[in-house]
């Protein structure tokens, strides 16, 4: 196994609050040393995620690049109380046991605290179903983001938080 960590996007825009969010937790990843592999939702072939095309090239080298990395961080934004409807096609299209005894990190970002649920009811769930070691997780509310700064997160107990749920990710990946 090699030193990768594999941060998947569930996002269908380039230009989240998820995706900025997932970018900072991969830049801090690299300065304790581990390579970054960033998969977008956007990245996946349409066709390939409509017709549900597990066996596709493009779906197998995914499958591989997780399976072959130290660990995952995956991120939605909230949609109608849980992951995006995209992010779920993907994951559908993926090998039953493509996250067996990997350690996984699951974000999500919504509009409030009311939505905060929907990473323990919606995507730990489909997570532990691909036998992940799922982490407690990150919720963030949009008012805890500055897509314009530097370090996105600008609430300094949600950065405190955010950093030893990583710092803890890092453990169990080496």
């Amino acid at each position: 196994m090699s030193d990768i960590i594999i941060i998947i996007s569930g996002s269908p825009s380039d230009t989240s609050k998820t995706k900025k969010v997932l970018d900072y937790l991969g830049t801090i990843l690299e300065l304790e040393g581990f390579s970054i592999k960033h998969i977008s939702v956007k990245d996946v072939s349409k066709d390939v995620l409509f017709d549900g095309a597990y066996d596709s090239p493009e779906i197998r080298d995914i499958a591989i690049l997780i399976q072959n990395a130290k660990g995952v961080i995956i991120g939605s934004p909230v949609y109608k109380d849980a992951y995006s409807g995209v992010l779920k096609t993907l994951i559908d299209v993926l090998p039953q046991d493509v996250l067996e005894h990997k350690p996984v990190l699951p974000l999500m970002t919504g509009g409030s605290s009311t939505h905060l649920l929907a990473l323990d009811y919606t995507l730990k769930p489909v997570l532990a179903s691909l036998k992940a070691h799922n982490l407690k997780g990150l919720y963030f509310i949009d008012a805890q983001i500055d897509k314009q700064s530097e370090i996105p997160i600008n609430d300094v107990d949600t950065l405190k938080r955010t950093k030893k749920q990583l710092y803890y990710f890092m453990e169990l990946a080496k």
